[in-house]
C-alpha cells in the first residue's frame, strides 16, 4: 500500500503562486510515477503532468500551460506541484496519484487539496 497525503492548497489571487505537496508513506520503493491532476467544478478530473519515480523524468499535459513544474524532495517521500501565474481557471481541486508500473492505470489517490483563485 502506498498513502498520499496532499496539503498547499488555499485561496490565492490571480497572478500569485501556489506549492501543492504530496507526502508519500508506505511501499514507495514500489512507486514506478506520480502524477498531478486536478478537476474543476462540472468538469471532468485532467492530468497536470508525471514525475518518474526512479529516473526523476517530468512529463506535463497541454494543461500545465508551462506555468506547473513538479518535483521531487530529496528523501523521495515528497512530490511537488509549483504553480506560477495562477489563473482564475485554475480552480479546483488538486490531486496526486502513484502508479506502480508504466503500463498500469494510476494505483493510488490523495484525498484532494482545494485551490481557489480570485480576481
Amino acid at each position: 500500500q502506498v498513502r498520499l497525503v496532499e496539503s498547499g492548497g488555499g485561496s490565492v489571487q490571480a497572478g500569485g503562486s501556489l506549492r501543492l505537496s504530496c507526502a508519500a508513506s508506505g511501499r514507495t520503493f514500489s512507486v514506478f510515477g506520480m502524477g498531478w491532476f486536478r478537476q474543476a467544478a462540472g468538469k471532468e478530473r485532467e492530468l497536470l503532468g508525471a514525475f518518474g519515480w526512479s529516473d526523476r523524468s517530468t512529463y506535463y499535459t497541454d494543461s500545465a500551460n508551462g506555468r506547473f513544474t513538479i518535483s521531487r524532495d530529496d528523501a523521495a517521500t515528497t512530490v511537488y506541484l509549483q504553480m506560477d501565474g495562477l489563473k482564475l481557471e485554475d480552480t479546483a481541486v488538486y490531486y496526486c496519484a502513484a502508479k506502480l508500473s508504466w503500463n498500469s492505470d494510476w494505483d493510488y489517490w490523495g484525498q484532494g487539496t482545494q485551490v481557489t483563485v480570485s480576481s
